[in-house]
């Protein structure tokens, strides 16, 4: 038997004898920055359904949201999101919040939401960060920061830990994560309950906890994160959904969306991460208290 053939035989046996394939166990770590220049954009702006099984509340087909870049690309006017209540993981107490809030915008009341008024997203809302300033990732061997510019919003990945003995709910919750491969896994718990889950504004409980697999694709140009969801006090049944991204780099991968009227792009540019304070915009409809959420401030200082 030749050499070969026999360094052939050990492989076969140890794949085999592996509960991982070969390629798994071999694979590196994605680098999901390989250098500060480099971020990443959500493509569109609603978690997408899986490929089968129960998925996230979607749009009412009766009322499918309309975009401001639809808006500039087709001049039909922009709408607020309105949720088909009829999935079936909605749990009734959920679907009639739901409702209300439907019956609001059909009504013709506004309905923005919590984020543009500067409060914190919360898990898996985080996930819709990227629409219109890009996300960032800072990597080390024990943590990732997983940094929204708009606000500076930072998501804390724990590497290689369990969860602590006693978590405290707060609004981004415990994310402790590891790697299997080229896929980074976070699994998160402790998250309050005055996040909402989405853009319909899908409320959630203490117990909700939520699993995310991240990977890289097109080999480093998209980021893929399959999310798995459960919370027994607002779903019915668990449910998962995808995000995906786009990679942004000065030269390599810009912003290719719609621009505005007056010929600017209605997203930022790729490049280093900016410092971008939400309550300093002096351009949004904050100013409108019948509209807007109030915006969140400290009965005492924190320091």
């Amino acid at each position: 038997m030749s050499k070969f053939a026999f360094l052939s035989r050990i492989m076969a046996a140890i794949c085999m004898a592996s509960p991982l394939s070969p390629l798994l166990a071999l694979a590196a770590p994605p680098d999901f920055s390989p250098n500060p220049r480099v971020s990443w954009a959500t493509i569109g702006q609603m978690f997408k359904p899986p490929a089968k099984g129960a998925g996230p509340v979607q749009d009412d087909p009766a009322h499918p949201f309309i975009t401001n870049d639809d808006f500039r690309l087709t001049g039909k006017q922009p709408t607020f999101p309105v949720a088909d209540v009829s999935n079936p993981i909605l749990q009734p107490w959920v679907r009639e919040v739901l409702r209300k809030r439907n019956e609001n915008i059909l009504a013709g009341k506004p309905g923005f939401p919590p984020r543009p008024s500067c409060w914190p997203r919360g898990v898996p809302a985080f996930l819709l960060e990227g629409a219109f300033q890009p996300v960032f990732f800072v990597q080390t061997e024990k943590e990732i920061l997983w940094i929204a510019q708009f606000d500076q919003q930072i998501r804390h990945i724990y590497l290689d830990v369990p969860h602590s003995a006693n978590v405290k709910p707060s609004w981004f919750g415990e994310s402790v994560g590891h790697f299997e491969g080229d896929t980074l896994v976070v699994d998160t718990i402790g998250l309050n309950e005055r996040t909402v889950i989405d853009e319909y504004l899908t409320p959630h409980t203490d117990k909700l906890h939520v699993v995310e697999r991240i990977r890289m694709t097109d080999r480093g140009k998209g980021l893929e994160v399959n999310f798995h969801v459960e919370d027994p006090g607002a779903f019915t049944m668990p449910w998962d959904a995808v995000q995906r991204y786009t990679r942004l780099e000065p030269g390599v991968g810009e912003y290719n969306l719609p621009i505005s009227d007056d010929g600017t792009n209605a997203r930022a540019s790729a490049g280093l991460l900016l410092e971008e304070r939400c309550a300093e915009n002096p351009i949004s409809h904050l100013g409108n208290e019948k509209e807007a959420i109030p915006l969140p401030h400290a009965i005492k200082p924190d320091f």
